[in-house]
């Protein structure tokens, strides 16, 4: 998949041209050489959105709620108090 990249000043005289050109692939369109803004089809932005998990989902991990978890206790030893002397 490649992309193509328009200015803005060029996207603005030729709008249609652009959005023509969106449809095989994404189009950056640029503003003072920096790109600002993506111009594709709805249904790549629905491909791409659609499949993606929020953050929520992907902490909760529904498919775990029957794994047996049982920490270890911990040594004593592990930890001193602060020698402050």
């Amino acid at each position: 998949m490649g992309i193509t990249t328009v200015s803005s000043r060029e996207f603005n005289q030729d709008a249609s041209r652009v959005k023509r050109a969106a449809v095989n692939v994404p189009v950056f369109i640029t503003d003072r050489g920096h790109p600002s803004h993506v111009l594709m089809t709805i249904e790549d932005y629905q491909k791409i959105t659609d499949k993606q998990e929020s953050i929520v989902e992907l902490l909760a991990m529904p498919d775990t709620t029957d794994i047996d978890f049982e920490p270890p206790c911990l040594n004593k030893g592990l930890y001193r108090p602060a020698d402050l002397s």
